[in-house]
């Protein structure tokens, strides 16, 4: 299973999440060797600390988890994130500019936070539950025009996550112009396989462990 677990952010966003849980986050990312933790971005310092002799990447969010905020706001949420130690932006697209149809202000939103990465990865969270076929597309054409690295399908913070009909759509839009990450629901490893086959190139899940080592999973939003 080493394979599939450095196709895995181990993930915890929930708001309750306390510094114990960050530690505990990190030790298992670290002795399973996921590709990264995934975490919200006050947290990014104490997860650097954690990590300081370990492989594993920190990746946090950025306008989290309703991508409906000023692009200044998520311009400097990722600069202090990068500041902190963040190697990877899960940032979420502004979804209602998005169906208002301003494409150029969704790209601007996106690349903005892009360039605040400095060279860092960053996936584009679509949220998916929320949008047509069409507007997947869409939404997926901008993120690659913006130049983002990866396009993801959700937050696991809306009405639904990651499917496999939505997985395959934006691989089949973007081809392989830029990864694909699915998030959301993914809590056993037949579900994380079929997400890989379907062409997701990233996992996000807090069932990582369980996914990896066959055991019950857990529940939650990831």
């Amino acid at each position: 299973m080493n394979d599939l677990s450095r196709h895995i952010d181990h993930t915890i966003l929930k708001p309750d999440a306390t510094s114990k849980d960050i530690e505990k986050l990190c030790a298992e990312a670290h002795e399973h060797h996921f590709h990264s933790v995934c975490i919200n971005s006050s947290r990014v310092a104490l997860a650097k600390h954690f990590l300081e002799d370990s492989e594993v990447k920190i990746c946090t969010v950025v306008g989290f988890p309703l991508g409906a905020m000023d692009g200044d706001a998520k311009r400097f949420e990722t600069e202090v994130a990068i500041d902190n130690g963040a190697d990877e932006i899960d940032m979420v697209m502004n979804i209602g500019l998005l169906k208002d149809g301003q494409h150029a202000a969704v790209t601007r939103d996106i690349r903005d936070v892009i360039d605040a990465a400095d060279d860092r990865i960053v996936k584009v969270i679509l949220e998916t539950c929320l949008l047509s076929d069409e507007q997947i597309i869409t939404a997926c054409k901008l993120a690659v025009d913006a130049q983002a690295h990866f396009v993801k399908t959700s937050t696991g913070f809306s009405t639904g996550g990651a499917l496999l009909n939505h997985v395959r759509l934006m691989r089949t839009t973007i081809g392989n112009a830029a990864g694909v990450k699915a998030s959301g629901g993914i809590r056993d490893t037949a579900t994380a396989l079929a997400m890989i086959a379907a062409g997701a190139t990233r996992l996000g899940t807090s069932n990582s462990v369980a996914i990896i080592t066959g055991t019950v999973p857990a529940t939650g939003n990831y």
